[in-house]
């Protein structure tokens, strides 16, 4: 198991910024693929972003391709999500996640291991 505990949320004005930061804990870090979803009212969980258990590969969801970047650090157990350029349509509570496995390379359609959440709100 691995404990995750997001932070970095808030209120931003439309085309602001914000970044996303996610502690992990229980694990060895950087062994295993890390990355955020999404959830705004009355929607599905949706994916944003991921990396690989080494950093050297990522991959974002088209609606926030070209905004949105994702990056970790190893050494301080913290994965972050830079969000650039935010839109109404960003607003949601995100959630960081990740594949408990060794040497992973995605989040996606496997069981995760998921943070609280972090509210994201960006007024027009």
């Amino acid at each position: 198991q691995v404990q995750l505990v997001e932070s970095g949320g808030g209120l931003v004005q439309a085309g602001g910024s914000l970044r996303l930061s996610c502690a992990a804990s229980g694990r060895t870090f950087g062994r295993y693929a890390m990355g955020w979803f999404r959830q705004a009212p009355g929607k599905e969980r949706e994916f944003v972003a991921e990396v690989t258990w080494s950093g050297s590969t990522t991959s974002v969801a088209d609606s926030v391709k070209d905004r949105f970047t994702i990056s970790r650090d190893n050494a301080k157990n913290t994965v972050y999500l830079q969000m650039n350029n935010l839109k109404p349509e960003d607003t949601a509570v995100y959630y960081c996640a990740a594949n408990p496995r060794a040497l992973t390379t995605t989040i996606r359609r496997v069981d995760v291991n998921w943070g609280r959440g972090t509210q994201v709100t960006v007024s027009s």
